[in-house]
């Protein structure tokens, strides 16, 4: 095997990806588990259900990769042309894979429970041309074929199928057949300041950096993540080298430096709070339970997180967060004294150690020339101290929540940061 940098273009079919109607993410994971391996993705292609567009996307990424990954169209239904069209590309004849069948006839009789349909059976036809990749989790499975020095993967296009084929038979048969370089990474996240900011305070630095060492700044929800990557073949050399110059960047923005790890916010918020035995809750209005989707996507959260409180209308506030009624008919809904209300009530009844308080306008309508659409206040605090921030956002609902979110976990991380210092 010859030590060289390969490259990889996925390819994924569908008319529904085309006009939105399904997300691709697909591409985004398959990118993420190549690059683990060493194999650097270097394009991404999505295609509708044509086959002159899905021949013209296979001769082009051809040219640019030496893999090309494909998903979608491998179905039962007439839409799904993948596999003749691959048979055809590839000149060979569709037979019968009596190891497919087989497996077809298992889950149909032991699992499913259901009968066998002549479409159903037609899955168990493959390109005699390819080699056959079982898929335990479906009945498509996948097929992988050679032809001028490129290797063509067609699976599913149902996440759940794709990825037992990738992570059980694509990607050990790839790490097989190349002698794959290491791909490094590592990653910061700065608040605080913004991207061209940061780019100016890293001109120096981004100068220094070797041509095999690239700097990424990946802007989002008002905080800017910089990742540094590095390709090698000399795994302990490259780690070294790359650790130098990441402890290098953390001194330079050590003032806006947040998490020296790639994890998210409300990870870094769990650490910190298991780290000193602490606990946080949550009291949300206009983020509707979006903070407490985040924090409980971390498994293990119950270890600091007491749980929410979902404080929609003027009565929910009253009655679960003892919100007074004068403040809310005085101030509104939207103020800094209905979120300290709400603080104070939260931390009163889950005996939580840390929290969180939102009320906002999330559009798009509701908005007054005093509180336009997109005014958000937020408490963070403990029993002892509390403080609170007026934000104003300019952006969808969706994108407000989210925003709303990530600035509440980041002043709760710095109050809880300057509160276990004391």
């Amino acid at each position: 095997m010859i030590q060289h940098v390969v490259s990889a273009s996925i390819i994924t079919i569908g008319d529904e990806l085309l006009i939105g109607q399904t997300i691709d993410t697909n591409s985004a994971w398959m990118a993420v588990e190549l690059n683990k391996i060493g194999i650097r993705v270097k394009r991404r292609v999505a295609v509708g259900d044509d086959a002159d567009a899905i021949k013209a996307a296979l001769d082009q990424e051809a040219v640019h990769s030496e893999i090309i990954l494909i998903t979608g169209g491998l179905g039962p239904t007439a839409d799904d042309i993948t596999k003749p069209l691959l048979c055809a590309y590839f000149g060979g004849k569709m037979i019968v894979n009596d190891d497919v069948l087989q497996h077809i006839h298992q889950i149909f009789t032991s699992v499913l429970k259901r009968p066998l349909l002549d479409r159903n059976l037609k899955q168990a036809e493959v390109p005699d041309v390819c080699t056959v990749l079982p898929n335990p989790r479906g009945t498509a499975p996948g097929m992988w074929f050679e032809k001028n020095e490129r290797i063509f993967i067609s699976m599913p296009g149902v996440p759940h199928e794709m990825k037992g084929i990738m992570e059980f038979q694509v990607l050990p048969k790839l790490r097989d057949q190349f002698q794959l370089p290491v791909i490094a990474h590592r990653t910061l996240l700065t608040a605080g300041i913004g991207e061209s900011f940061l780019a100016e305070r890293l001109i120096d630095f981004e100068s220094s950096l070797p041509v095999h060492i690239k700097l990424a700044y990946l802007p989002n929800y008002g905080m800017v993540r910089l990742r540094l990557s590095s390709l090698g073949f000399e795994k302990d050399v490259l780690i070294r080298e790359l650790e130098s110059y990441f402890q290098s960047l953390q001194e330079i923005l050590n003032d806006v430096l947040v998490v020296n790890e790639d994890i998210p916010l409300e990870e870094v918020v769990g650490r910190i709070l298991v780290r000193h035995q602490k606990t946080m809750a949550t009291a949300e209005s206009c983020s509707g339970g979006y903070i407490a989707h985040l924090i409980t996507s971390i498994s293990g959260s119950s270890e600091f997180y007491k749980g929410t409180v979902v404080a929609y209308s003027y009565d929910a506030k009253e009655t679960f967060l003892d919100v007074p009624h004068h403040t809310l008919e005085h101030s509104g809904a939207v103020s800094e004294q209905t979120v300290t209300a709400m603080l104070k009530g939260l931390l009163k009844h889950s005996g939580a150690d840390y929290g969180i308080a939102t009320s906002g306008i999330m559009g798009p309508g509701g908005g007054t020339s005093e509180k336009p659409v997109g005014t958000v206040w937020v408490a963070v605090g403990s029993g002892t101290a509390m403080e609170t921030h007026c934000i104003r956002f300019r952006h969808d609902r969706k994108r407000n929540i989210e925003l709303t979110a990530a600035n509440a976990l980041l002043y709760l991380l710095r109050f809880i940061e300057r509160d276990v210092k004391n």
